[in-house]
């Protein structure tokens, strides 16, 4: 594994879990498809390509409900299902996250993927519906996007291989192609264990970071971004995408027993830790967010009722910080872990130079 923003000694707040990862919550699995062909001018339909799809399954290859919640700082992007979500408050299978004009393959082959597995309520028998949840974020400053290069496998194959454990970041799955404050963006991800006294609950999030301008970025509170003036992104591709044009996927699991309402609560503070790194919620950037609960298992019965748990709303303070710092960090560990990226036309984002911001975090004394 590469090393990671704390491994390089960037401090955050909180204390993570066994993985720094969403797959610390119980049960959370992550899986990956990662498209890489060709090189040079771009020729619709044949590439190049960077792109692909991630998979997060919530309760792993076990298909049970869960309590869900979800929210949209700005809306410039697409986030599908959330209207059943908002509806019935819950998420009932995957979310899975890929380039924009992948989201309708990636949509109708999870339906597939679901069919095939029996991955839906066995109780509505052969008369099911099934609306995924599936993410979006712009890859067309590095990608072929128009060729429409994510097929069925990919899909199929992000969702057997998830697993749980460690994460690979950066130039992964749906996070490919992906640029974060005008440097290689992509995949990342976090997790925050509470105190003891505040019931010991794990948060993990996950990020697909394709959002923010340079001069916004700031790392452990410093605006590094100011300082960061060189390795721009190289786009001979006309017209290019203004600065900050992209957008942002967070997905936030936790094991703390909280229902729907109390969910769009915590997605809504997703956008608090975006504000951290620089994110300003720009026009032309979709920053959408969905939170589920692992809790509470077999809430979603269809013929009886249940009793389910609740996590006091005045009890919720430490879940908001948590999933601030750990969407913080999880942002930051997607640049850290990402790599310099040439795609179509040759069109070039860098990495973030690491040496050059530890030594501006180090002047700050902000290093441990």
């Amino acid at each position: 594994m590469k090393k990671r923003a704390r491994d390089l000694g960037i401090p955050f707040e909180g204390n993570t879990g066994r993985f720094n990862a969403i797959t610390d919550v119980a049960g959370v699995e992550v899986g990956y498809s990662t498209i890489v062909l060709g090189d040079g001018e771009l020729v619709v339909g044949k590439g190049p390509v960077r792109t692909g799809v991630t998979a997060i399954l919530p309760r792993g290859k076990r298909w049970s409900a869960c309590f869900s919640g979800w929210y949209a700082l700005n809306g410039n992007g697409e986030l599908t299902g959330t209207t059943w979500i908002e509806e019935s408050g819950f998420l009932e299978g995957p979310v899975l996250i890929t380039n924009t004009h992948s989201a309708g393959v990636v949509r109708d082959s999870t339906i597939g993927w679901m069919h095939e597995h029996g991955f839906y309520d066995p109780c509505s028998g052969e008369s099911f519906f099934l609306l995924p949840v599936i993410g979006e974020t712009y890859d067309g400053r590095l990608n072929d996007i128009n060729g429409f290069h994510v097929k069925k496998e990919n899909v199929y194959e992000a969702l057997n291989n998830a697993a749980g454990g460690l994460v690979e970041e950066g130039n992964v799955g749906g996070g490919m192609g992906m640029t974060c404050h005008e440097f290689k963006g992509g995949s990342g991800t976090s997790s925050r264990v509470l105190a003891e006294e505040d019931g010991s609950y794990t948060v993990g999030v996950f990020v697909q970071s394709n959002h923010g301008k340079r001069k916004n970025l700031k790392v452990a509170g410093i605006s590094v971004g100011k300082e960061l003036t060189d390795l721009m992104p190289e786009i001979y591709t006309t017209p290019a995408p203004p600065p900050g044009a992209g957008s942002i996927i967070v997905v936030i699991a936790t094991d703390a027993p909280l229902l729907p309402h109390q969910l769009k609560r915590l997605a809504r503070r997703a956008a608090l830790g975006i504000g951290n790194v620089g994110g300003m919620g720009e026009n032309s950037s979709g920053d959408i967010f969905v939170a589920f609960s692992t809790a509470n298992d077999g809430a979603s019965n269809r013929h009886e009722n249940v009793n389910v748990d609740m996590l006091p709303n005045d009890k919720m303070n430490p879940i908001f910080e948590a999933v601030v710092h750990a969407t913080e960090e999880a942002i930051v560990n997607s640049m850290v872990a990402a790599e310099t990226t040439m795609g179509i036309n040759g069109n070039t984002i860098h990495a973030i130079p690491i040496e050059q911001l530890l030594e501006i975090l180090k002047r700050e004394n902000k290093l441990v």
